[in-house]
């Protein structure tokens, strides 16, 4: 057996961009694949060999090519390999699944608080497999900086594409005042610019969300489960208002993507032309059809009417939210299997910061029960994912120049989709973030 060095293990396995990671990194590393699914909704290959140089993969080979001099060896013969995920859908400062710690700390909490919490998240999600997220509302400073600092391998995580704060009218979901005694309302209020009413203030809010560091813009078609208000879940935004977001939006290079639960709000928003949808609750024939006309995407997040039920039902949550959380929780499902049975594009997406972080992968068994089949549950998270992000150049299958984003289970996936809740490995851009119960990586000679 080739001897273990203890300088290639500590490069490997170093925070992307850390000073080991910089310096040490071997150039070129070489991984050994049992089964490989390097472009989901293709076929799996047998024995293969993935090339990684410099953060990005050069090649794959079928069987296990002669490593060249000085490469690092990774082996997972006995593993199942695929693209790293990308989770569209989760909010990265928020304390997930506690939602009771989270009311309790609302006074005593600040933005430094959440920028801690967020790098917890960050690395819960990593190991998870989720390589990519889509943050959809979070402190668009604190976000910013977390982005960049992933990027510039002073944090370890996922690549983050984010979306600043939920644009959303007074009163509305994205209201952070709502339920609050006036003083405090007040205070909210006056540092909340993505609130606007009317088109011309929507717009100023979107300029406001992009100047501050926004990559996607997202706002709040409808009402939404866990705000503090007894509005429930029905349209709140005109559609001057949303057709003012999406053009502006799209005038600066941003997708657009809305939170909606209601029909109305949803058609509303797909007649607006927004990119994508969130959640998608109360989805009928009409609603698939705008999907279909206007090519837009669903991103169902059903894990989290589950996760939210639980919560209220449990008194986690304000009594405001229980009704809500109710009628979410009834129709959702069925909503998503008739898209899904209708071919309305999907994407996947969690809302994790509802249900806890790192149990992101728990989704797949959910849209397998909807009606995807597992490759088409995996697609979802990966090429799809990655289509919607408008970055299939560099993302979302396991191809020459695209980023070494890669995982490994054990067992198929394939068969049997929660196989990806237990992930043993992780690579993101070339840098292994985690190995459990696998070889250590080697030198070639």
């Amino acid at each position: 057996m080739k001897k273990l060095v203890l300088a290639a293990m500590t490069a490997t396995l170093a925070p992307v961009g850390s000073a080991s990671a910089q310096t040490a990194l071997p150039r070129t590393t070489y991984i050994f694949a049992g089964q490989l699914l390097d472009r989901p909704g293709q076929p799996a290959r047998g024995n293969a060999t993935i090339v990684v140089r410099d953060g990005r993969v050069v090649e794959v080979r079928d069987g296990f090519a002669t490593p060249e001099a000085d490469a690092t060896v990774i082996d997972l013969k006995d593993r199942f390999v695929l693209p790293g995920l990308i989770d569209m859908h989760v909010h990265l400062t928020s304390i997930g699944g506690d939602p009771l710690r989270r009311r309790l700390g609302a006074l005593t909490r600040d933005q430094a608080d959440d920028l801690i919490e967020a790098q917890k998240n960050l690395r819960a999600d990593l190991e998870a497999g989720f390589t990519t997220v889509r943050d959809l509302g979070s402190d668009p400073r604190s976000i910013r900086a977390l982005r960049d600092a992933v990027e510039a391998g002073d944090v370890v995580g996922p690549t983050i594409v984010n979306a600043g704060r939920m644009i959303s009218v007074t009163g509305g979901h994205g209201d952070g005042g709502n339920g609050l005694a006036e003083q405090f309302a007040d205070a909210v209020h006056a540092h909340q610019l993505n609130l606007c009413d009317g088109p011309d203030d929507c717009r100023r809010a979107v300029r406001a969300q992009i100047g501050l560091g926004a990559l996607v813009i997202k706002f709040s078609a409808t009402g939404g489960v866990l705000s503090n208000v007894a509005g429930g879940l029905g349209r709140q935004m005109t559609l001057e208002e949303m057709k003012a977001i999406v053009e502006t939006a799209h005038s600066f290079g941003r997708r657009v993507t809305a939170h909606s639960h209601a029909k109305e709000g949803t058609e509303t928003a797909l007649e607006a032309g927004v990119d994508s949808i969130e959640h998608g609750t109360f989805i009928e024939d009409s609603t698939v059809r705008l999907f279909k006309a206007h090519n837009a995407w669903l991103v169902p997040t059903m894990i989290a009417p589950v996760a939210a039920l639980a919560q209220a039902r449990a008194g986690a949550l304000p009594a405001n939210v229980i009704p809500k959380a109710e009628a979410a929780a009834v129709v959702a499902a069925a909503s998503h299997a008739r898209a899904i049975a209708a071919g309305v594009k999907i994407a996947f997406g969690t809302d994790t910061g509802v249900s806890k972080h790192g149990d992101n992968a728990q989704e797949f068994a959910l849209m397998v029960k909807a009606g995807m089949t597992p490759m088409a549950a995996i697609r979802a998270a990966t090429i799809d994912a990655a289509d919607l992000l408008d970055r299939k150049g560099q993302l979302g299958s396991i191809e020459a120049g695209k980023f070494a984003d890669i995982i490994a289970v054990a067992g198929d996936p394939l068969t049997d989709v929660t196989r990806l809740e237990k992930v043993d490995f992780v690579m993101r851009h070339g840098v292994t973030a985690k190995l459990r119960g696998v070889r250590q990586p080697f030198p070639a000679n």
